[in-house]
């Protein structure tokens, strides 16, 4: 069995890191009643999300059922699952069932087909405490992120997962050195999980683990990027520059951009001016390469846009973080509108009965105006978060205070509902008759016997026929 199988916590108090966010999961659960809102976990993989969930049902005592993206998780096996779990008591005795589902950002492609309709469908029929795990919040249905309570998970700190490696060292009998513990607390970018993975490649088979013994896999290649750019500011060989541009193992046009989005941070205009020119040369030696497939070119463009730059930075160094392509924000940041947008417009055409393309080229504008006049009613009826609603406000502040009196509105009509619906249930149960004390209870009345009624006989087509 492999170590973070081995290892993986039990108990709440066993989670490493994110304390207050395991603490909001517990409160959320002590207090859980229907009218609470299925929690929504979300963070990078590896850092305790989807132990967590299982951890607060052993620490809860409930019955946990998992859906996570290894299923085939379609509408049908959505509702067979976990919309079945989440009204029934569970079969083995325990308070209540804990229906967790995993990735739910996973949900794309003909597999999961009405998939997420399913869960929405569950969230809102739920009788049993539901948590949803996702790698990225807004991979998520704006209506199912209006319907749940958010829990951020962060990256844990290398100072935190050190001391978790030592109680694994210890547990397994391995001598392991403080300096061994930090490399690989510190490669593992916050990820417990590839922590504990690397700690048990590194000590198979041994007794003894040092330093020079470690064997670490970059999750994420930009670590060494960092490495690249920040010694291209530095007295590095020529050599050694251009090993590391093979150990990023990324295509040169990635590291091209990254070097472009940190070449501001050299000392001296003359010196950046001379290193846009070095740039620009490689980028044409790039369009080259893609233009004729003739992939030998790359090695002129590594060395013009590397060394080149190298040579303009004069060892001066880097005074300032090394930061990834502006443009790559900006492009997230395109993608996300595009999606909250292509989302709005399908529900928006669906509810007018008009194409996406009419409405976006006709009445989108017109739309946006109403949208403006009476933000409330909208959001209500197009279940807007406030993303979405900032899409027609353009008013960040605005639209988070609207979809937050929207939600206690909301939440206040759901109370006033289920009050109305106890007092009309206590309203239609019958009294029972008071009997005096010491006098015999009247005996039941006797229903009279109903009097059976004759046989009808049915025609059928064989009373046509004379009988012998």
């Amino acid at each position: 069995m492999d170590w973070a199988e081995k290892y993986r916590p039990l108990r709440l108090a066993d989670i490493v890191g994110n304390n207050g966010a395991v603490r909001q999961v517990a409160q959320w659960a002590r207090g859980w009643t229907r009218q609470v809102k299925p929690l929504l976990i979300y963070g990078k993989p590896g850092i305790g999300k989807t132990s967590c969930a299982h951890a607060l049902a052993h620490d809860m005592g409930w019955e946990a059922i998992e859906l996570n993206a290894s299923d085939q998780r379609t509408a049908a096996v959505i509702e067979r699952i976990a919309g079945v779990g989440s009204t029934t008591a569970s079969l083995t005795g325990a308070a209540r069932k804990l229906i967790i589902l995993d990735e739910a950002d996973n949900l794309q492609g003909t597999a999961d087909r009405g998939g997420a309709r399913a869960i929405l469908d569950c969230i809102k029929s739920t009788q049993q405490p539901m948590i949803l795990i996702a790698n990225d919040l807004y991979g998520i249905s704006p209506e199912i992120r209006l319907r749940c309570e958010p829990v951020q998970f962060r990256a844990i700190p290398a100072r935190s997962i050190a001391p978790h490696l030592k109680y694994i060292c210890a547990a397994e009998k391995i001598e392991c050195s403080d300096t061994a513990i930090r490399q690989i607390a510190e490669s593992a970018e916050g990820d417990v999980r590839s922590a504990v993975n690397m700690l048990y490649a590194s000590a198979l088979g041994r007794q003894r683990l040092d330093d020079t013994q470690v064997h670490t896999s970059q999750k994420d290649e930009r670590i060494s990027i960092f490495s690249l750019i920040a010694a291209l500011a530095q007295n590095t060989a020529d050599e050694d520059v251009l090993r590391l541009s093979r150990e990023v193992e990324d295509t040169p046009e990635t590291i091209e951009q990254w070097i472009e989005g940190n070449i501001h941070l050299l000392v001296g205009e003359a010196s950046i001016g001379r290193a846009y020119q070095h740039l620009a040369r490689a980028d044409e030696y790039l369009g080259y390469t893609y233009r004729r497939q003739y992939h030998t070119l790359w090695r002129y463009a590594n060395a013009l846009m590397l060394l080149g730059v190298a040579d303009m930075a004069a060892g001066k160094g880097i005074h300032a973080r090394i930061m990834p392509p502006a443009r790559w924000q900006k492009m997230s940041g395109a993608k996300k509108q595009k999606a909250i947008r292509s989302a709005l417009l399908n529900k928006v055409a669906g509810m007018m009965h008009i194409p996406q393309n009419s409405l976006r080229e006709e009445y989108l504008g017109i739309f946006s105006l109403l949208v403006e006049h009476d933000p409330e009613t909208f959001t209500k009826c197009l279940s807007m978060d406030a993303e979405s609603l900032n899409f027609f406000l353009n008013d960040k502040a605005k639209s988070q205070a609207i979809v937050r009196k929207v939600a206690q509105e909301l939440k206040e009509q759901e109370k006033q509902r289920d009050k109305e619906a106890a007092t009309k249930e206590v309203a239609t149960k019958k009294p029972l008759p008071v009997v005096p004390r010491g006098q015999a209870e009247p005996p039941a009345a006797q229903k009279s016997p109903e009097k059976k009624q004759p046989p009808q006989n049915q025609v059928t087509l064989f009373d046509g026929f004379s009988r012998e």
